[in-house]
């Protein structure tokens, strides 16, 4: 398992382009036949990917959490962004097609990830914060998940909210995790943007085009800067940061928080004549 040491604001005025992604950015996920794992210090957050072939991939504790099974004390939420798959939890199986999500709690002591073909495999994407209570792994398909339309046409930011661990629906501790599907002729995610100082953000941008990137924005809000992100590939944002962005095609992201509250709406809006 990587680990990933964050910057302060301080620092991230000051840093190049290439300091920045070595920071925030997370290139080198989905890996064909492997499960990979980063360790942030930011609120301690796990980020990973399972991509199974003709072998299933089992998710077990890395040496640096110190534990038996990898949610002897965290719960992990999962997102396939590949073809069909499955994933079983404790002898358990829950069939996952792309876009369906997994919330696996506390106490879970193995977990296993495979591909329906090899040839088309599933792709997991992972995102882990410390748990403190147990709650029951919940398998949601992506119809069930409560849908959020936001922005307009006329603003390019149109787009769809899917909540899939949340308050009111799967329960967790601190995890809160869904995806947002730009609509087509729609550039901008999260803008106008905000910050949420009791918790953290990850992005996984995915479903793109292989030429397509997207321009992500963060940094405190008078002190921003971008980051160019490509398929499949992740940003870390801490609670001082920003995180909206543009995109040259089509595109989702996975968003995933952790923190002290869970509440969607728990975020301080900025107008956008205070970014910079």
């Amino acid at each position: 398992m990587q680990t990933r040491i964050a910057a302060d604001p301080v620092r991230f005025a000051r840093m190049t382009s290439a300091e920045i992604r070595a920071s925030f950015l997370v290139d080198d996920l989905f890996q064909a036949g492997q499960l990979g794992l980063l360790y942030s210090e930011v609120d301690r957050c796990i980020i990973g990917s399972a991509v199974p072939l003709a072998d299933p991939l089992s998710l077990t504790a890395p040496p640096e959490i110190v534990s038996q099974a990898f949610c002897d004390r965290r719960e992990l939420g999962v997102l396939n962004v590949g073809a069909a798959g499955s994933i079983c939890v404790d002898e358990s199986t829950c069939t996952m097609e792309h876009l369906d999500g997994l919330y696996v709690g506390q106490g879970a002591k193995t977990i296993d990830f495979f591909s329906a073909s090899s040839d088309n495999p599933a792709a997991f994407y992972l995102l882990s914060f410390p748990a403190h209570h147990s709650y029951p792994t919940r398998h949601i398909r992506r119809a069930d998940a409560e849908a959020v339309k936001l922005g307009s046409t006329e603003a390019a930011n149109k787009r769809t909210i899917y909540k899939l661990i949340r308050p009111g629906g799967v329960q967790s501790c601190q995890l809160v995790m869904g995806f947002t599907v730009v609509d087509s002729g729609s550039v901008w995610n999260t803008m106008p943007p905000h910050t949420h100082d009791r918790r953290m953000e990850v992005y996984l941008y995915f479903d793109m085009a292989k030429e397509a990137r997207v321009f992500h924005l963060m940094g405190q809000a008078q002190e921003t800067r971008h980051i160019v992100v490509a398929d499949r590939q992740a940003v870390i944002s801490p609670s001082w940061s920003i995180h909206a962005g543009a995109g040259t095609g089509a595109y989702t992201f996975c968003w995933g928080m952790g923190g002290e509250n869970q509440v969607f709406d728990d975020m301080d809006a900025l107008e956008l004549a205070e970014i910079r």
